[in-house]
């Protein structure tokens, strides 16, 4: 039986994080740093400290099969985020700024590295590699989605909740990637106070 390492990178929760779960998290931190293409099955195995054998176990289809897993891992990390930061405030303008914050916060803490996690893999696979590109697709919709909830409770209409959002969303992954290549918090924030005057203006 192979002896699974403590990963090293998540505090103790009593009952440790399981193989897959280390894979399928280094996978998504590396698809997100360095692309699909750039990123191989050994240095993913390397990463989540498990062999490559392991990794061929939970995912018998390859790097492809992994991908997918990956993006649904990021889709419900960034979910999280934008649920945490929504939930700051009942005013949707000062709930939206606050997501604007922490994501130019967490891109700051990680260096600039951690940006959208399905953005590079989307663009690498685009037209080439259906299931990746479904799963990037289902993401995207989430997040949009997140959004839009948090309008509709805020008492606007589903037209204008799924506009804002489609917007908004837009709008945020944007200044993500400009963020990144200015290596400042300044795009974020700037598009977060924008974002909440246009929704401010449409109340």
């Amino acid at each position: 039986m192979e002896t699974k390492p403590q990963d090293v990178s998540t505090p103790p929760t009593g009952t440790g994080v399981g193989t897959r779960e280390r894979v399928v998290r280094a996978a998504s931190r590396l698809f997100q740093r360095q692309g699909y293409e750039g990123t191989g099955i050994k240095l993913i195995a390397q990463e989540a400290e498990a062999t490559l054998g392991s990794v061929y176990h939970f995912f018998p289809r390859g790097k492809e099969e992994l991908a997918v897993a990956a993006i649904q891992y990021g889709d419900r990390e960034f979910a999280d985020m934008l649920n945490s930061g929504l939930a700051g405030s009942d005013d949707p303008a000062v709930a939206v700024e606050n997501c604007a914050r922490a994501l130019a916060a967490a891109l700051r803490e990680s260096n600039w590295a951690d940006g959208c996690p399905v953005t590079a893999t989307a663009l690498e696979t685009l037209g080439r590699t259906p299931p990746i590109q479904q799963a990037c697709l289902d993401a995207l919709r989430n997040w949009q989605e997140v959004l839009a909830v948090k309008f509709r409770d805020s008492g606007f209409g589903d037209e204008d909740a799924r506009e804002l959002a489609c917007t908004v969303l837009s709008a945020l992954e944007g200044a993500e990637v400009t963020a990144q290549v200015f290596r400042s918090e300044e795009p974020l924030l700037t598009t977060g106070r924008h974002m909440a005057q246009l929704i401010r203006s449409r109340s």
